[in-house]
């Protein structure tokens, strides 16, 4: 059996994590433009403590899509989040690269 530090790919913590019974969120980047620091396809997996797998930026807005990630575990409604360089949200965490992404951010339910 694999343990959970050995798994790399989020999709695979995300089912891990739901399995265990903690409640689960997947984020994915959709869409970028310009300098992106993640592909189109990225992950960020986060359980409703906290914890967190992946990366969606490469650090720049990981923070304000956890944050996200706790309503929509909480309501169940999936959001459509977008950061970019002209945004006020994206300078305050940090996607100062000139790109803009669009991420979507889902619960993970059975």
């Amino acid at each position: 059996m694999t343990s959970e530090a050995n798994i790399l790919d989020p999709l695979q913590i995300a089912e891990t994590w739901h399995r265990q019974g903690r409640t689960v969120a997947l984020a994915t980047v959709i869409e970028t433009w310009g300098s992106a620091p993640r592909p189109v396809g990225s992950h960020l997996v986060i359980d409703g403590e906290g914890n967190f797998q992946g990366s969606v930026s490469g650090g720049c807005v990981e923070g304000a899509v956890i944050a996200e990630a706790a309503d929509v575990i909480q309501s169940g409604a999936p959001k459509i989040l977008e950061f970019g360089v002209a945004d006020e949200t994206a300078w305050r965490v940090g996607l100062s690269c000139g790109g803009r992404i669009r991420v979507y951010l889902e619960r993970v339910d059975g």
